[in-house]
């Protein structure tokens, strides 16, 4: 009996230190998701007015630029995936890696060759350790992106665009990410970044809805093809810069979500020890004394 309470108390200080580590890493969490959420409502306007203001010049406009063309026959195709450098975030990665798959099984029915750019250690694991060969990866900073990260991504899918399939680039480019929906609700998805999609009148709150309401008329200067040249560098890292934000939301509330989770199951499982050390205790205890009682019956015989 004496060997199991001990056993007990052990796996009891076991969990209490585990539970030491979720208390500490959901609170963390819960303290950076505030500044999280505050950038991607500061930086979505913006990356949605950009994107408004190159379909309106594409549109408006006989200018046939690059990165709005559509090319006839696509052979290629760049899918940035963008997930987490640490782990301990519920199924985050995971569903982005999901979504992502789905949309590769998608490209490659459609005939097109699917070329990988990779954001954050947990799709650089999986990608390695089943052996699948991808183009690029950028880590270290999933949790707090930097400007200057998002404009060398955006600058080096841009350049392989232009290049295209001929001149071994690329012929579309598509993210996938994670949205900050609620503290309660991540949404993965994906955006087809480039050519950029030209459409009349206001875009939806994703910047890829569909439109309503008449067009406005604009005049350009010096031209359209300037305005363009201007416009659509600013455009593409705008909105990866954006994608980054919201995936970063996303897994500082998926963490928050899964270590209080994590923690709540630890005070059960503190309990539960807890109970089982207490009755092998009294165990323990009813058994000295029927020894006692039955030692003492003994002498009282004899």
């Amino acid at each position: 009996m004496g060997a199991q309470q001990r056993v007990y108390r052990q796996r009891i200080r076991s969990v209490q230190a585990t539970k030491k580590i979720t208390r500490a890493m959901e609170l963390i969490a819960a303290s950076r998701v505030v500044k999280a959420r505050q950038y991607v409502a500061e930086s979505t306007p913006y990356a949605l007015a950009l994107t408004r203001a190159c379909s309106a010049v594409a549109s408006h406009s006989d200018t046939n630029h690059p990165l709005t063309t559509e090319r006839e026959q696509p052979k290629r195709v760049a899918v940035l995936i963008c997930t987490s450098d640490r782990g301990l975030a519920g199924a985050y990665s995971v569903n982005a890696i999901k979504k992502s798959a789905e949309l590769i099984e998608r490209l490659q029915n459609e005939g097109k060759e699917v070329v990988p750019y990779l954001v954050g250690r947990k799709a650089v694991s999986y990608f390695k350790f089943r052996r699948r060969d991808y183009a690029k990866e950028w880590t270290g900073f999933t949790d707090s992106p930097k400007f200057e990260v998002a404009r060398e991504i955006g600058q080096h899918l841009t350049d392989e665009f232009v290049k295209g399939s001929e001149e071994g680039g690329v012929d579309e480019v598509h993210v996938v990410y994670t949205t900050f929906v609620s503290m309660v609700n991540q949404e993965p998805r994906d955006l087809r970044l480039l050519p950029l999609e030209v459409v009349e009148g206001e875009l939806d709150a994703d910047g890829d809805g569909q439109p309503d309401g008449p067009s406005p008329l604009y005049e350009f200067e010096p031209s359209a093809e300037q305005v363009l040249d201007a416009l659509l560098p600013k455009y593409v890292t705008s909105r990866i810069f954006n994608a980054l934000l919201q995936a970063a939301a996303s897994e500082l509330a998926a963490r928050q979500r899964a270590m209080k989770s994590a923690t709540d199951n630890a005070e059960e499982l503190i309990k539960t020890y807890t109970r089982l050390a207490n009755q092998a205790r009294q165990a323990e205890i009813t058994q000295e004394i029927s020894e006692i009682v039955g030692g003492a019956s003994a002498l009282a015989d004899a």
